[in-house]
């Protein structure tokens, strides 16, 4: 029989049982990737991540991702609840993470005494902005009336900093109305199928001087997602490009509606003509444990 250690953290927040939590398994070496998958399955969370040793001895760790359906090239909160398991057994302030979508940086920032508050990903890819739709095509996909989009700054369109999500603003009092609705993602694939794994929802209203978002990625075996990094950074990217600046920073609140309220730092820069971006936060450690095969 086989044992691997694993640990769970909330990602995005600094309560317990708050933000997004994620299991991971910090010494995945042996794995195959089908037994990834099922224990991906078992855990049944969001996301599960899987460390691995670096093709590169010059990087830190190789990361592997899996939903319950199927294996991501990058993601926010695994990136950031690995780097916090990662960085509470060893006193580095930088994490060098490989993944299929590219090298993950992520900045460690701790208290006078060690203690970690904060971690920060830089996202793996400058913004891609891709294919865009009408509000008519979007709005079912979460149970909503085209009124309720807002498409006066831009449609409703793909955007990935490595991982794709269709982004979508909204009416402010329609984001908690929101519900997926399986059936209108299927007759949406249907109409485009280009877009199989790239059809997850990402909403968005500004509130304020935060931004309340929610995610349901149904392609990914997540109805609903509690906090969203890898779709945080390219609105980010989006919103910077949309108003002309050098830089911003945004506060982004997130999967208040299932009961896992969640806070994601999210920023955006230019780099020449490139939009680059990154997303962050504080996590908690929930349970330790072995699983055996």
């Amino acid at each position: 029989m086989r044992r691997y250690r694993f640990v769970t953290v909330d990602v995005f927040t600094s309560r317990r049982f708050g933000g997004n939590p994620l299991a991971v398994l910090p010494e995945a070496e042996g794995l195959t990737e089908a037994e990834m998958q099922a224990i991906a399955r078992e855990f049944n969370l969001s996301e599960t991540s899987f460390v691995l040793p670096p093709a590169d001895p010059a990087h830190h760790a190789r990361l592997r991702i899996f939903t319950p359906k199927r294996e991501l090239p990058f993601a926010g909160h695994p990136n950031i609840g690995t780097a916090w398991v990662l960085g509470e057994r060893a006193s580095r302030e930088t994490l060098l993470l490989e993944q299929p979508a590219g090298l993950v940086r992520i900045n460690l920032t701790r208290d006078a005494a060690g203690g970690l508050l904060c971690a920060e990903l830089a996202a793996p890819a400058p913004l891609g902005l891709g294919s865009s739709f009408r509000a008519e095509e979007i709005a079912p996909l979460a149970g909503l009336s085209p009124a309720d989009l807002r498409c006066d700054r831009h449609p409703p369109l793909i955007a990935s900093v490595g991982n794709p999500f269709i982004l979508a603003e909204v009416q402010p009092e329609a984001l908690s109305r929101a519900a997926p609705d399986l059936a209108a993602g299927r007759a949406l694939l249907a109409a485009r199928p280009e877009l199989a794994g790239r059809d997850a929802l990402y909403l968005y209203a500004p509130v304020g001087e935060e931004i309340r978002a929610r995610m349901f990625g149904p392609a990914f075996g997540v109805l609903e997602d509690a906090a969203t990094g890898s779709a945080a950074a390219p609105l980010a990217g989006l919103l910077l490009h949309l108003s002309g600046r050098e830089a911003g920073r945004w506060r982004i609140r997130q999967g208040e509606e299932m009961g896992r309220p969640s806070l994601l730092e999210a920023a955006a820069w230019r780099e020449g003509a490139e939009i680059r971006t990154s997303v962050g936060g504080a996590c908690v450690v929930v349970m330790e444990g072995l699983l055996s095969l």
